[in-house]
C-alpha cells in the first residue's frame, strides 16, 4: 500500500476579492503515526492560529466542533476553514497498525528540507535504519531521522528498513510502507495587473506583480523586477510589488511583464505578458469590402477582405470573422485607417457570412456582416447509362444520366453518340440531367456527356454499349434457282436473315420437318445441301434464331421429277451413236465380221483401251441394246445409268470409224 503525505495541491494565486486559504497544521508534524496515537489539528488563517469558530471537514463530512483545535485518531482527509479565509487544502492523515512506518514532516515546500522518520513500535530495539529512494540506498543511520530537499512535484517513493538482533541472537530486518511526498511550491508564478486597466493617454499607471507565500512562510522574503518588452523598467529589483509608470502614450501593442523570486532559496518565477490598452479616439463606422465584388467570386481565386474605418487614431488592430467560427480568420496591427487580409485559393466550404472588428484599445468596433457566396466551375460529369435489361436490345429505351457532383447551377448537360450530339438538358438548380433514347442498331458505340455552368466545361468518361438486334425474317433461296428438279441434282438451301446481331443459328425445314441446322457466328447467311431424291417434292422453309426471338421464312416449293438433266444428256447422245452406227452398218459388215472373228480368237479381257487389234469392248460399249440386227453381248447396264462423262467418250470413239469406211456416203 503507497502512502501519501498529501499537502496544499498546487496553490496558486488566489482570486480577486476572494479570501485567502486556511492552512491546516499538524502537532506532532507527522501525517502518519501508529494506531492508538493522536494527532492534533490546528487552523491558522493568513494572520494567524484561530482558536474559535473553526469550521472541521473528515473525508467532506462537517464535524461539529468549532474550536481552534481538533485531536483525531482515525485515518482520512481533514480539512478546515475560519471567518477569515477559505477552505484548507486537505491532509491525508493515516493511522497504521504496522510495526514500521517511515514518516516525513508537514508541511513541505520546495528546495525547503523535509525531515524524513523510519519509527518502529520499539525504537530500542532497532540498530540501524536505511534509506532509499526509488528503491536505491540513499543513507543508513543509526539515528531515527534524515533530511532532503524535494523539489516541486518530486514523484519519487522513498521508504526504510530497520534491522536489529533479538534476544537469542537472530538478526531480524522490517519493511516500512512506501511513501510519496507532494511538495507545495513555495509561492506561484506571478500576475502582472495595471491600475487603472485601461488608462486615459497621458495618465499615469501602476504595475503590480502579484503574488502570495503561505502563512508559514511569511518571514520569506520576495524581490521584484517589471519588463516592457525585453527592456527592464525602474531600477530593476527591488522589495516592492509596484511600479508606478508617470505618464502612458498610445505607442504600440507592447508587452509588459514581471518577475519575483526569493534570496535564499533562490527560486525565480516570471508572469504572463500583458498588454497595457491607453484609451485614443476611438474608431468608427467600420465597413468591410471584398475583391472581388460579392457574387462575382470563383472557387480557386484569391479572396481579399479590405476592413477600414472612418476615423480613429494610433495604432488599429484590425481582425477579420466568419459567423460559426469561434476563431479570427487573420488579425494585423497597424497605424492605418484599413488593412487588407488576403484568403487565397477559396473552396466551397469558405462561403458564408463574414465581418470585420477594429480595436485602437478602446474595445472592438464590427462592421456590417456580407454574404460570401462561390461561383464553382462543374466537376467531370458521371455519365450512366440506365436499360431496362442487362443487355440492350433494339427497340428499348434507355436513360442516359448525366451528373456533375460539384458545380454552381444552372447546368447545361449536353449527350454524346461517338462524339456527335444527341441533345441537351438542363438542371436549373443543378444536379442531373437525364435524355431517354429509343435503341436502335446504329446506336452501338461510346456515349459521353459534358457539364457546363458557364465557369468551364468538363466531359465525361465514355460509356460503351452495345445494342443487340433481334433477326428479321430470313429468306429462303434454292440454288439452282429452279421450281423443278430432276433425281441426283445437289440443291443448296441457302438462309439469309437481312437483320440480325450474331451469332445466328439457321434451321431448314421440308414440310416442317427438320432437315438439319448451321451456325453463323459472325451473322450473315447459311447454306444446307441436299442430294435431291423423288421424296424431296414439296415445301420448303427456314428459320433463324439469335436468342431475341425466332423467325421463320416464307415457304418455297419445289418440284423433283425424272432423271436428271446429266443423264438425259447423256441417254440423248447414246441415241444419236446408235442410229450412225445403223447408217454405217452395211459399209463396214466386212469390218463387223473380222470383228467377230477376232473376237473369237482374239485377245483377253482387260487387253488395253485403244490398241489396234482390240477395239471391240469400246464398240460394244457405244452400239445401243436396242440394234438386235447386230449379233454379240449384251451392253453393259451403265452404258445407261453411269456418270454422264461415260458417254461422251464412247462418242469420240466412232467419229474416225466413220470416216475411214465412207461413213458419210453410207449416211446420204
Amino acid at each position: 500500500m503507497l502512502l501519501w503525505l498529501l499537502l496544499i495541491l498546487a496553490p496558486g494565486r488566489q482570486p480577486a476579492g476572494a479570501l485567502p486559504k486556511a492552512l491546516l497544521l499538524l502537532k506532532p508534524p507527522w501525517s502518519t503515526a501508529f494506531k492508538g496515537e493522536t494527532v492534533t489539528l490546528f487552523c491558522k488563517d493568513h494572520h494567524s492560529l484561530a482558536w474559535e469558530y473553526v469550521s472541521w471537514y473528515h473525508n467532506e463530512t462537517p464535524l461539529r466542533k468549532q474550536s481552534g483545535k481538533l485531536q483525531i485518531s482515525k485515518s482520512g482527509h481533514y480539512r478546515c476553514k475560519t471567518q477569515r479565509s477559505s477552505l484548507s487544502d486537505p491532509v491525508h492523515v493515516q493511522f497504521l497498525s504496522d510495526w514500521l512506518v517511515l514518516q516525513a514532516s508537514h508541511p513541505a515546500f520546495e528546495r525547503d528540507k523535509v525531515v524524513l522518520r523510519c519509527r518502529g513500535k520499539e525504537d530500542e530495539d532497532i540498530m540501524e535504519r536505511t534509506y532509499y529512494k526509488n528503491e536505491e540506498k540513499i543513507k543508513s543511520s543509526y539515528n531515527s531521522n534524515i533530511t532532503v530537499y524535494p523539489a516541486f512535484n518530486d514523484d519519487s517513493t522513498y521508504r526504510c528498513t530497520a534491522s536489529g538482533t533479538n534476544i537469542w541472537g537472530r538478526s531480524w530486518t522490517e519493511t516500512s510502507r512506501p511513501l510519496k511526498i507532494q511538495v507545495q511550491e513555495l509561492f506561484p508564478s506571478p500576475v502582472l495587473t495595471a491600475s487603472p486597466p485601461w488608462p486615459i493617454e497621458g495618465s499615469p499607471v501602476t504595475l503590480t506583480c502579484e503574488t502570495w507565500l503561505p502563512p508559514q512562510t511569511s518571514h520569506t522574503r520576495l524581490q521584484f523586477c517589471f519588463f516592457k518588452e525585453h527592456q527592464a523598467l525602474g531600477a530593476g529589483w527591488s522589495n516592492s510589488p509596484e511600479l508606478q509608470i508617470p505618464t502612458t502614450w498610445s505607442e504600440g501593442a507592447a508587452s509588459y511583464w514581471c518577475q519575483a523570486r526569493t534570496v535564499i532559496p533562490r527560486i525565480l518565477k516570471t508572469s504572463p505578458r500583458s498588454q497595457i490598452r491607453v484609451h485614443r479616439v476611438p474608431v468608427s463606422d467600420v465597413n468591410l469590402e471584398t475583391q472581388p465584388p460579392v457574387g462575382q467570386l470563383i472557387e480557386g481565386e484569391d479572396l481579399v477582405l479590405i476592413c477600414s474605418v472612418a476615423a480613429g487614431t494610433g495604432t488599429v488592430t484590425f481582425s477579420w470573422h466568419r459567423e460559426g467560427s469561434e476563431r479570427s480568420l487573420g488579425r494585423k496591427t497597424q497605424n492605418a485607417l484599413s488593412a487588407e487580409l488576403r484568403i487565397a485559393s477559396v473552396r466551397e466550404q469558405d462561403a458564408g457570412r463574414y465581418y470585420c472588428a477594429a480595436d485602437n484599445m478602446d474595445g472592438p468596433v464590427l462592421s456590417k456582416r456580407i454574404r460570401i457566396t462561390l461561383r464553382v466551375p462543374v466537376s467531370p460529369p458521371v455519365l450512366t447509362v440506365r436499360t431496362p435489361r442487362a443487355q440492350a436490345v433494339e427497340g428499348d429505351v434507355v436513360e442516359l444520366h448525366c451528373e456533375a457532383q460539384r458545380g454552381s447551377p444552372p447546368i447545361l448537360y449536353r449527350f454524346y453518340h461517338e462524339d456527335v450530339p444527341l441533345g441537351s438538358s438542363s438542371a436549373p438548380s443543378g444536379g442531373e440531367a437525364s435524355l431517354n433514347l429509343s435503341l436502335t442498331a446504329e446506336h452501338s458505340g461510346n456515349y459521353s456527356c459534358e457539364a457546363n455552368n458557364s465557369l468551364g466545361v468538363q466531359r465525361s468518361k465514355m460509356v460503351s454499349l452495345s445494342i443487340t438486334v433481334p433477326v428479321s425474317h430470313p429468306v429462303l433461296t434454292l440454288n439452282p434457282d429452279v421450281a423443278q428438279a430432276m433425281v441426283g441434282d445437289v440443291l443448296e438451301l441457302r438462309c439469309e436473315a437481312q437483320r440480325g446481331s450474331p451469332p445466328i443459328l439457321y434451321w431448314f425445314y421440308h414440310e416442317d420437318v427438320i432437315l438439319g441446322n448451321t451456325s453463323a457466328p459472325f451473322g450473315g447467311g447459311a447454306s444446307f445441301n441436299l442430294s435431291l431424291t423423288t421424296e424431296h417434292s414439296g415445301n420448303y422453309s427456314c428459320g433463324a434464331d439469335n436468342g431475341l426471338g425466332a423467325q421463320s421464312s416464307e415457304t418455297v416449293s419445289l418440284n423433283i421429277t425424272g432423271l436428271s438433266k446429266n443423264k438425259v444428256t447423256h441417254t440423248t447422245v447414246g441415241v444419236i451413236g446408235c442410229l450412225l452406227s445403223m447408217l454405217g452398218l452395211a459399209a463396214t459388215a466386212a469390218l463387223v465380221g473380222r470383228f467377230r472373228t477376232q473376237r473369237k480368237s482374239g485377245p483377253q479381257t482387260g487387253q488395253k483401251r485403244g490398241s489396234e487389234e482390240a477395239p471391240g469392248p469400246e464398240l460394244n460399249r457405244a452400239i445401243p441394246r436396242n440394234i438386235g440386227s447386230v449379233p454379240g453381248p449384251d451392253p453393259p447396264a451403265q452404258a445407261l445409268h453411269g456418270p454422264p462423262s461415260l458417254s461422251r467418250p464412247a462418242l469420240m470413239e466412232l467419229q474416225p470409224l466413220y470416216s475411214n469406211e465412207g461413213g458419210y456416203e453410207l449416211g446420204g
